[in-house]
């Protein structure tokens, strides 16, 4: 049986992020020797986790660099399962549509009482969804790195929150 996955703000190629700090003070990424080894660390992640059929939702901020099209064509394009993109502020439609099956600007779960997005929605924006029913919703987001999600039902799932690894959907279920 295929199993859903979801992962958020891979960064690849993004050298950069390797000398960002947090809320703290403190480097999310420290640890990685160069952005070679942080894109081998996460490739294998996912590689050791998702199989081929199973589906996985990127919430974005999937890759920076020079050279896009020839790195996600030797690396992204050959990473396993179907891929479906939520939009990231940093990532380009246009330049991802040939790597995802869709993109889409958020997904809404109900059978699993989720909803993915990049960035954290807006409390305002989750109390719409009581037609659900008693279990609520949970936001499942990326964009805040390892900076704490805000407090009430959200879940961040960028990868300095979640090893690496992509996590699986049953994990995240409420309904």
């Amino acid at each position: 049986m295929a199993d859903t996955w979801v992962i958020s703000d891979t960064h690849f190629n993004h050298a950069a992020i390797l000398t960002f700090k947090d809320y703290a003070g403190k480097p999310p990424r420290d640890g990685f020797t160069d952005v070679e080894h942080m894109n081998e660390h996460m490739l294998d992640k996912w590689n050791e986790t998702v199989k081929p059929n199973d589906t996985i939702y990127h919430l974005g901020d999937v890759m920076f660099g020079h050279d896009k099209v020839d790195w996600m064509e030797a690396n992204f394009a050959k990473l396993p399962g179907k891929k479906h993109l939520i939009l990231g502020n940093h990532d380009n439609p246009k330049f991802m549509l040939p790597y995802f099956k869709e993109i889409l600007f958020w997904k809404q779960m109900h059978d699993f009482g989720l909803i993915l997005s990049h960035i954290p929605l807006h409390e305002s924006t989750l109390a719409e969804t009581h037609r659900w029913g008693e279990g609520g919703v949970l936001n499942v987001h990326g964009h805040i790195h390892s900076n704490p999600s805000p407090e009430g039902p959200y879940k961040c799932v960028s990868v300095e929150q979640i090893d690496y690894t992509p996590v699986n959907i049953e994990e995240l279920r409420i309904a």
